[in-house]
């Protein structure tokens, strides 16, 4: 039963199917779904905290089925994005279909191409790593990884990291800043990491050189197969996945900070430096991703062992509710500025 909760993910490709396919504001199911739906049965069903034992942690730890269901969002994901650069071509479509389409493959760029990338790209063996890096690539954010790897579990609640929003920032101005300062910094990560090998920059093992060449061929291979439209589009529904991300990021770590010590140095990240939830749908749907602070803690961790643990800060609702309030920022500063101090 605890596999096949995650396996809810599934109904995602479902709801932007229909998208696809359907017409006026039908092209917004997934909006409605991701936005509506699952932020309002989260206020009727009870978080749950609870973890698992040590005997099921070894059980589950074995158990391949996760990373089978992390494999399958691949072709799930490519597949759809083929479909997605032949329907938003279709004939006499009104402007209300046409975003609706690109929200929906927005979401699902954001939902199965970034946050399985995400995950994918913290294992240690290369198989996994490349499917993260491909399903990265389908959302135009394979910066994201040497980032977040080198840097934001590096400088997670401090000045220093792009990625942590920093208490009373609105998030319009946190998704430019936290995107483009990313950005420039895994470039500054890997010529450093090229230097200390004893390479040039302009090396083949630089991975933000061939992640650089490797969007632009899927921008010129969807040009040339699907023309300026579609191309346009899928830089559009690659911006809303990346759009997505970011406030993720800003939920995650808002108003959080790490104390210093007497030598100026940070002391090391805890469970209390990442905002927690353990809201049961948006945890199902995102793979365990807002058991966010005991990630932090073990990056290593696969997302079925993940726990909830007294310690870390708890949002009042999940994340897609949690990222609804964020786009109100005088309200969400009265609600999360509360739970800072009382910290």
């Amino acid at each position: 039963m605890n596999f096949l909760k995650y396996c809810t993910v599934l109904t995602l490709p479902v709801v932007v199917y229909i998208s696809f396919y359907n017409y006026g504001w039908w092209t917004y199911l997934p909006i409605f779904y991701v936005f509506g739906f699952v932020p309002f049965i989260e206020f009727f069903i009870k978080p749950n905290k609870k973890n698992l034992s040590k005997e099921e942690e070894k059980i589950e730890k074995k158990n391949k089925n996760y990373t089978y269901l992390l494999y399958a969002t691949l072709p799930i994901q490519i597949i759809f994005l083929i479909l997605f650069l032949n329907v938003i071509q279709e004939p006499n479509l009104s402007t209300l279909e046409i975003s609706g389409r690109i929200l929906a493959m927005g979401i699902l760029c954001g939902v199965m191409g970034i946050n399985v990338g995400h995950e994918l790209g913290h294992r240690n063996n290369r198989f996994d790593e490349l499917i993260g890096e491909i399903l990265l690539l389908s959302s135009l954010n394979t910066h994201f990884l040497p980032y977040h790897n080198g840097g934001h579990h590096f400088n997670v609640a401090t000045p220093e990291d792009a990625a942590t929003a920093r208490k009373n920032e609105w998030i319009f101005s946190f998704w430019i800043r936290s995107h483009f300062t990313s950005y420039v910094q895994a470039w500054k990560l890997e010529n450093k990491r090229m230097k200390s090998e004893n390479r040039s920059w302009f090396h083949h093992q630089n991975r933000m050189l061939i992640y650089t060449f490797c969007n632009i061929f899927l921008i010129a291979l969807i040009y040339f197969f699907f023309g300026q439209f579609a191309t346009l589009s899928f830089i559009a529904a690659a911006s809303i996945g990346i759009v997505l991300l970011e406030t993720v990021n800003y939920i995650e770590h808002y108003g959080l900070l790490r104390k210093k010590n007497e030598n100026g140095r940070y002391e090391r990240v805890k469970r209390n430096h990442s905002w927690n939830s353990d809201h049961q749908v948006g945890q199902a749907l995102l793979f365990n991703l807002s058991r966010h602070s005991d990630h932090h803690y073990n990056g290593a961790k696969h997302y079925q062992l993940l726990k909830s643990l007294p310690e870390s800060p708890q949002m009042p609702t999940g994340y897609p509710g949690m990222m609804l309030l964020s786009l109100l920022p005088p309200l969400w500063f009265w609600v999360m500025n509360k739970r800072i101090k009382n910290l």
